[in-house]
């Protein structure tokens, strides 16, 4: 190996471990000769990026946002986490002429902005407007750190967290809205920018009010296409290609403004040419309550929608192959007992380019259930997502189910409710062992762990072993306790208000803790000479 080659594996190594976005697997080219591959090693990431989009236009919101890093065995020490407003004009984040990198976090005006006893606090609605962090967490990985506001006029978020408090940072957005279109319980997950995402379950029909929300967290204008795809194929938008987001700043596209045609299920494609985005799709209906739609897992052709509530009176499963290649596909529902088929909706035809609908009604029939398609013949990368409703008549929510992606090495799950918090794990191709530890409270309390095995093909609603000392929001982690069998998770928070079981789900994928190096033998001390 020549010097060449081994300053651009450590610079990628650098890199990965800086971001926690790659995951490098790099072969050990010795090992060529006897077909032995050296395994990677897993690493604590140094630095993570969360962005969470304008929570509500409506006066009579109420906004929490939950930041929470796990303990993480070999995680640097020092650093922090917060959260800025993203206002265009005002960075939230350091410009390389105010003489820090771009991406660097900005202290507070007076350097110490502090609140509360863990460095967080309830910041007002004011701080949010003049650019001093929403949210800070300083003091210690393991225990959450909450904030509030108010009113419809709250800014999308920056967030950044270093040291020991970047590996598995997750923040919880959850908005209470009193009334009004999308009245009930709005949640969502702050995502890591990335360049594509597929929002199955979007809609242009009337009483629905969908935006897409897009954040861009550099300090350069993000370039965004955003296609939409409804029963027939794609349909035609008048200003859905490049799409300008400013530096630091996020912009919410009203899908209706997109395309004339009203379709009661599209599917939004939402691609960046240029830099990178959060995006979210925040649906709100007249009638029926409101939430927010997050990605669906990458094109598959096996998805998981895990965590569909027990008690739903109606699901509705919502699919898209991206390709020109029809897809035919296997529902399954991994219940409590195991895989069972739904009466009437064994199959389903996916027209490719086509947005497809299927109404499964209250197909859990009061136990908990993951919705499982596999290919019935070739495999063909479809996305999907399911919306679910509770309760009836004029006192009905929505909320959406994505395909999610694999638990991983830890999921991480915040702005949990002691009452209101309901953990579902599925495992649809073979038993598994998951360890799920509660943590400190963010008003006190002490974490505790149990482990649970979820028998193979079965969804289990597990009911949370929280402490009774534990005060305030607290969080989950799930871990796996074996790599060779795909476990999925989903978290839903309940708010019951005037007898509407207001809710929202949140799908638990790996929380980006740690990042694959590769792993050499080779003396690197050659390149001191």
């Amino acid at each position: 190996m020549n010097r060449t080659t081994l300053s651009l594996i450590a610079g990628a190594t650098a890199l990965a471990a800086v971001t926690g976005f790659a995951v490098l697997t790099a072969p050990d080219p010795t090992a060529a000769d006897d077909g032995v591959a050296t395994a990677a090693a897993s690493l604590p990431v140094e630095r993570s990026s969360l962005l969470c989009p304008t929570p509500s236009s409506s006066d009579l919101a109420e906004t929490t946002y939950t930041s929470f890093t796990p303990v993480t065995k070999g995680a640097e020490s020092g650093g922090s986490a917060e959260l800025r407003p993203a206002t265009a004009g005002r960075p939230a984040e350091k410009d390389p002429e105010d003489g820090g990198k771009d991406g660097e976090a900005q202290s507070g005006e007076d350097g110490e902005e502090e609140t509360g006893e863990d460095g967080g606090g309830e910041e007002t609605a004011a701080s949010a407007k003049t650019g001093k962090p929403v949210l800070e967490h300083k003091k210690e990985p393991g225990k959450p750190v909450t904030a509030e506001t108010s009113g419809g006029e709250e800014p999308a978020l920056l967030g950044t967290a270093e040291g020991r408090f970047a590996p598995g940072w997750t923040v919880q957005q959850t908005t209470e809205v009193a009334a009004g279109a999308g009245r009930g319980l709005q949640g969502v997950t702050c995502t890591a920018p990335d360049t594509e995402f597929w929002f199955p379950g979007a809609s242009t029909a009337a009483g629905r009010t969908d935006y897409v929300h897009l954040t861009n967290p550099d300090g350069s204008a993000a370039v965004v296409d955003i296609e939409v795809y409804g029963k027939d194929g794609a349909l035609k938008t008048e200003v859905g290609e490049g799409i300008t987001v400013k530096p630091h700043s996020s912009e919410p596209v009203l899908l209706s403004t997109l395309t004339d045609e009203e379709q009661t299920d599209v599917t939004v494609h939402v691609v960046v040419r240029s830099g990178r985005v959060g995006a979210a799709v925040q649906a709100l209906d007249d009638s029926l309550g409101g939430d927010w739609l997050a990605a669906s897992a990458d094109p598959a052709g096996s998805l998981v929608m895990p965590g569909i509530p027990e008690d739903a009176t109606a699901v509705r499963l919502v699919v898209l192959t991206p390709g020109n290649v029809d897809a035919d596909l296997k529902v399954q529902l991994a219940s409590p007992s195991g895989l069972i088929t739904p009466a009437g909706n064994e199959t389903v035809h996916v027209k490719g380019g086509m947005t497809t609908a299927v109404d499964l009604g209250d197909v859990t029939r009061g136990e908990a259930g993951s919705l499982v398609l596999t290919p019935t013949d070739r495999s063909v990368p479809v996305v999907a997502a399911v919306r679910v409703l509770r309760g009836k008549g004029d006192d009905q929510e929505s909320a959406f189910v994505p395909a999610a992606r694999e638990v991983g090495l830890r999921a991480t799950s915040a702005g949990n409710t002691a009452k209101g918090s309901v953990l579902a794990v599925t495992a649809p191709e073979g038993a598994a062992k998951v360890k799920v530890t509660v943590s400190a409270g963010s008003e006190g309390g002490t974490p505790a762990t149990e482990t649970y095995t979820i028998k193979a093909g079965t969804t289990q609603n597990i009911e949370i072993p929280v402490p009774d000392d534990v005060e305030g929001t607290y969080a989950l982690t799930v871990e796996p306790e074996s790599d060779d069998t795909p476990v999925y998770a989903s978290r839903t928070l309940t708010a019951p208000d005037d007898g509407v079981p207001a809710f929202t789900v949140q799908t638990l994928p790996d929380d980006r803790g740690m990042v694959a190096v590769p792993h050499t033998e080779e003396d690197l001390s050659v390149l001191q000479k």
